[in-house]
């Protein structure tokens, strides 16, 4: 099983990954498909979306640093707009 981890990390922590200094990526509510071909790690700055997996649904929100396992698929289902740092490893 592959699964998604959801941290709550500290300013210290954040800037020790350097994660502000990750690109920024944004979407519109919305609904699609999608392949990690590599583990991910964000910081959700804004937005709430579910994220659709054959074990089962996960919610994701502002403050949230996550990690995308490398082989996942799911489907994300955006609810309010994201904005998000990321890095893909």
């Amino acid at each position: 099983m592959q699964e998604i981890k959801i941290d709550k990390l500290n300013e210290a922590q954040l800037k020790e990954l350097s994660v502000f200094s990750w690109p920024i990526w944004q979407k519109e509510v919305s609904k699609f498909n999608w392949h990690y071909d590599t583990t991910e790690r964000c910081l959700f700055l804004e937005g709430d979306v579910i994220i659709e997996t054959k074990e089962g649904n996960i919610q994701i929100g502002k403050g949230d640093f996550v990690t995308f396992p490398k082989g996942l698929s799911c489907v994300w289902n955006i609810k309010q707009d994201v904005k998000k740092h990321y890095n893909f490893e």
